[in-house]
């Protein structure tokens, strides 16, 4: 029996009056999560100043540039689906940005052979590794004391982090009544944040930001799990790495379409063979419902010469752009495009499934 055009009304609005709700909280939610991101953690930065540390020499040997990474993350927290991994995609867009290649990212347990191994692999197979996470007070940090069995060194109390610790709580009131108020166990757990493998290289690499960025082998950089602390560290460790020259560095060119994908495939790995010889990556990315995104990645660097003339790297990329705009019917989109077409993909399978689940199910279309 077909449902009262009343009954069938009122369902409608309670569909679309969920979906409103269900937007409107999502958005609260990114503003939300924006704004967390945002601010400094409490625990590590401070109101003091402090000296960053001297650029040392290159940890690879002169001339040499870190060319490949890889990323360790370290939590159980991240394995069992408790919290979101920020860190990796962001490294991989710093990798990117940097002209780094990075080749592996891995996430394992807070378990000490996990950690030796995976550390002692990846320095013995990539120019520069970092590990996210496991350098807080408790029990289940356990980052710095297994890397330094992993390279065979005991654990000492770094002096100028405890010093950059007792100041950061003075300049905090809650920080400094914890300080007076705590216990022998109290504070060991607060000093393990400063207890690093013996030859460590202890690198500080911002003004108000008390922890450093512990470097083993010259390649393994130890960094905290925290997303927006790990952000301002890694781009604050900049200064002390090996990074390819300017000119060496990626750029990317992104065409968008709206033909479908097996429609243009036969063109794009014709393509991809014609300019693999110059360094050029083709990528295809469907948005469902929305069309295709035609990635282009080449070197800012000179093509090589045999196919691409005079032609800078720059120019070279942006004639192989204009042909696959050409021959797709598409046209080269911002960054910025393609963030609010990706947004709009999202927006519309959100309204499909909440549709779908809250639609009576007795209602008949």
């Amino acid at each position: 029996m077909l449902p009262s055009f009343h009954s069938f009304s009122s369902s409608l609005l309670q569909v679309s009056s969920h979906i409103i709700r269900r937007r409107a909280f999502s958005q609260t939610r990114i503003r939300t999560l924006s704004m967390l991101s945002e601010s400094p953690p409490e625990a590590t930065t401070s109101q003091a100043t402090f000296p960053i540390s001297p650029i040392p020499k290159n940890p690879l040997g002169e001339g040499r540039y870190i060319r490949t990474a890889a990323a360790l993350i370290i939590g159980d927290e991240i394995l069992n689906g408790k919290t979101l991994d920020r860190n990796s995609n962001y490294f991989a867009r710093y990798c990117f940005e940097q002209g780094v290649e990075l080749q592996r990212i891995e996430v394992i347990s807070d378990d000490e052979n996990q950690i030796i191994e995976a550390s002692r692999r990846m320095v013995r197979n990539y120019d520069f590794v970092i590990t996210s996470g496991g350098i807080g007070p408790t029990h289940d940090d356990i980052t710095y004391a297994s890397l330094a069995k992993s390279f065979n060194q005991s654990l000492i109390h770094h002096t100028e982090t405890l010093k950059r610790m007792e100041a950061m709580s003075r300049t905090r009131k809650w920080n400094a009544q914890r300080n007076t108020q705590q216990n022998a166990e109290q504070r060991t757990a607060y000093q393990r944040m400063a207890l690093f493998p013996e030859n460590a290289e202890v690198i500080f690499v911002g003004t108000d930001i008390w922890v450093p960025v512990v470097r083993l082998e010259g390649k393994l950089c130890i960094l905290p799990g925290i997303p927006t602390l790990f952000q301002r560290m890694l781009t604050g460790l900049t200064p002390f790495l090996p990074l390819p020259p300017v000119n060496e560095r990626p750029m990317r060119i992104q065409v968008f379409t709206d033909r479908p994908e097996s429609m243009i495939a036969p063109y794009l790995t014709t393509l991809q063979k014609e300019v693999k010889p110059n360094g050029i990556q083709i990528g295809s990315y469907p948005v469902m419902g929305k069309g295709v995104f035609v990635s282009l990645i080449g070197k800012k660097a000179r093509a090589r010469e045999s196919e691409a003339g005079d032609a800078s790297g720059e120019d070279y990329l942006m004639g192989v752009a204009r042909d696959v705009e050409r021959q797709t019917g598409g046209k080269i989109v911002s960054d910025e495009e393609v963030a609010q077409k990706k947004e709009e993909a999202r927006e519309s399978r959100l309204q499909t499934s909440t549709t779908l689940s809250e639609t009576p199910r007795d209602a008949k279309f």
